[in-house]
């Protein structure tokens, strides 16, 4: 789901001024919108508007970046342009807005003569466009930058991203099967405030609905899905056939119901499961590998955690769901893990991921294959999202790194433990202070930055700890 780079679209803005002050003007800098889009080839496929001179001409390229369904819009100042003319275009626009701040020469030489000036004035232009769209209460992010250095590219990099990232998230649909889990309060939220500030909405699926999905699934399905595990995991010979039988037909009714309905990501309960009589196991090997296909999942019917890990995927790749289980002071650590799930994409590349026969005790069934592998040392980062009432939202991230630490023989299911870079009591009392969830999506690397531009474009408060 995650592998296309973003689609962005170019707005190069001017004004006809400047055509008969400087002939040819208009081609020159639609050659510079062109040579900027080429020199950012590599973090985003850019689709390049002609440049625009009015707001007739504005609202056309806009019409057309969203009907491509295009995932952001870098805004970039060709020459000077009135903000009056794009001032209405940006208080209705629903793409993302990155502003480059930027000009064709890095630096003011002698040589320069009124055309090098005019050429080079976006500065102007873009103070006015940035008033428009503050005066509009929208949110954008803001690049300034020699166009050609790699800062630039890094920069609007991570802004393309967010931007991906938001736009997906906007659409997004996640599916929980059965019902939340009953007291837990973190998870909870008004699913009409959710979807009128931030996009994602919520819906239902019946166990049933499951039940029935899996009698649809074929044999051969069945046992393709089982041939491919075979060849990509270490598979526990404990596992009965009957047991990887079963696991398969759940995972590939799931997928059906998800892609049929549209949800991009989706949870589920143990207790919805186990009390609808039908099931003989819950479906956690089928949470991770379609967490690692790319889906968002929350376990417990967790739709806000479900989001966070879709978000992940598209924000940073690979996100991974997982919740603090204890602390460790002599490391300065948090052993992160969860009843079982988990994308195996984030494992350690040094130790084969095992498809293993565990005892479960909760919901009450049958031994449920289980995904074990330890996640994968070094940087790493950790999001929650905070339903603060309302339509307020706050997401509590932590950066730090996944220590190389020492096998758990006895714990059956995916961990690893984090050390945040605040050290474990500083970090743990700003997360408890902010109201940090106990349901978080995890990424490798340090893409703190990444979420601030997210927020920024989503309209969250973002609270680093």
């Amino acid at each position: 789901m995650t592998e296309r780079l973003p689609r962005i679209g170019v707005l190069g803005i001017m004004q006809a001024l400047y055509d008969h002050m400087i002939p040819g003007i208009t081609e020159r800098q639609a050659g510079y919108a062109r040579e900027v889009a080429d020199r950012l080839a590599g973090v985003a496929d850019f689709v390049v508007g002609p440049p625009v001179k009015s707001r007739a001409d504005a609202e056309r390229v806009m019409r057309g970046f969203e009907n491509d369904d295009l995932d952001g819009v870098l805004v970039i100042m060709l020459t000077y342009g009135p903000a009056m003319r794009v001032a209405r275009l940006f208080s209705e626009n629903r793409l993302p807005v990155c502003l480059a701040n930027i000009q064709p020469e890095p630096a003011v030489t002698a040589a320069w003569d009124m055309s090098d000036m005019t050429y080079n004035q976006g500065i102007h232009g873009a103070q006015d466009t940035a008033n428009a769209m503050v005066r509009a209460g929208r949110a954008f992010d803001v690049v300034t930058e020699d166009w050609r250095s790699d800062a630039f590219a890094e920069r609007v990099g991570r802004w393309a991203r967010a931007a991906r990232a938001v736009t997906a998230w906007r659409g997004l649909k996640v599916g929980v099967f059965g019902y939340a889990m009953n007291d837990m309060g973190d998870i909870r939220v008004d699913e009409n405030a959710l979807l009128r500030a931030l996009g994602p909405e919520i819906s239902y699926v019946a166990p049933g609905d499951l039940w029935r999905g899996m009698h649809e699934v074929a044999d051969d399905a069945v046992a393709e899905l089982m041939a491919w595990e075979d060849g990509r995991f270490e598979v526990d010979s404990r596992l009965s056939k009957e047991e990887r039988e079963d696991h398969a037909r759940m995972q590939v009714a799931i997928e059906r119901i998800l892609t049929d309905r549209g949800y991009a990501a989706y949870s589920t309960h143990f207790d919805a499961i186990g009390e609808d009589g039908r099931f003989s196991r819950l479906p956690l090997a089928a949470a991770s590998t379609l967490m690692a296909k790319g889906y968002g999942y929350g376990a417990e019917g967790d739709a806000l955690a479900a989001a966070m890990v879709f978000a992940g995927h598209q924000l940073a790749g690979d996100g991974h769901f997982t919740e603090m289980y204890a602390m460790d002071f002599p490391s300065d650590s948090i052993l992160m893990s969860h009843m079982g799930e988990g994308n195996w994409r984030v494992a350690r590349e040094d130790e084969p991921v095992r498809l293993i026969k565990r005892s479960l005790g909760i919901g009450r069934l049958d031994d449920p294959p289980t995904f074990l592998f330890r996640v994968r040392p070094g940087a790493a980062t950790l999001a929650s999202l905070v339903s603060l009432g309302g339509e307020r939202f706050r997401l509590v991230v932590a950066e730090g790194e996944v220590l190389d630490t020492p096998v758990l023989p006895a714990l059956e299911m995916p961990y690893g433990q984090f050390a945040p870079a605040t050290g474990v009591r500083s970090c743990m009392d700003a997360w408890l202070r902010a109201g940090g969830t106990h349901h978080m999506v995890m990424n490798l690397g340090h893409v703190a930055a990444d979420w601030r531009v997210f927020c920024d474009l989503a309209g969250i408060e973002f609270r680093q700890v």
